[in-house]
């Protein structure tokens, strides 16, 4: 089985987790450019992953319920709000992932391929 790890390994990866695990965070967005620096490929629907804390030990089984790619500026507003995290606003989920990824040394701009993923909670561990 693979894993999912959200966030940072810190407090934001304990957060993050906390979300998915009160049902409040069904989903995640990546760069498209990660899968191709590790050679990885994209999660399918049915796939189930590990989702993983900061030690690597398993919170919960996900089960993946939609994957999408597309461009930064034409995520939609409905999966920014499925990752659960508050934003008022699509502008206001753009750049807090706009400040995320550019503290990770990644900058992104309208058009950066990203992977938006569904996921629900399928056993908690």
């Amino acid at each position: 089985m693979r894993a999912m790890e959200l966030g940072t390994p810190d407090e934001l990866r304990v957060e993050l987790n906390s979300l998915v695990l009160a049902g409040r965070k069904t989903a995640t967005t990546g760069l498209l450019a990660e899968y191709v620096e590790e050679t990885e490929g994209l999660e399918f629907v049915g796939e189930r992953l590990a989702l993983l804390d900061n030690a690597g030990d398993a919170v919960a089984t996900l089960e993946v319920t939609g994957v999408e790619q597309t461009s930064f500026i034409e995520v939609p507003w409905e999966h920014a709000v499925a990752e659960g995290e508050g934003d008022a606003s699509i502008e206001a989920w753009r750049a807090g992932h706009r400040r995320f990824w550019e503290r990770e040394g990644t900058p992104v701009d309208d058009d950066t391929p990203v992977v938006c993923i569904a996921f629900r909670v399928v056993e908690p561990s």
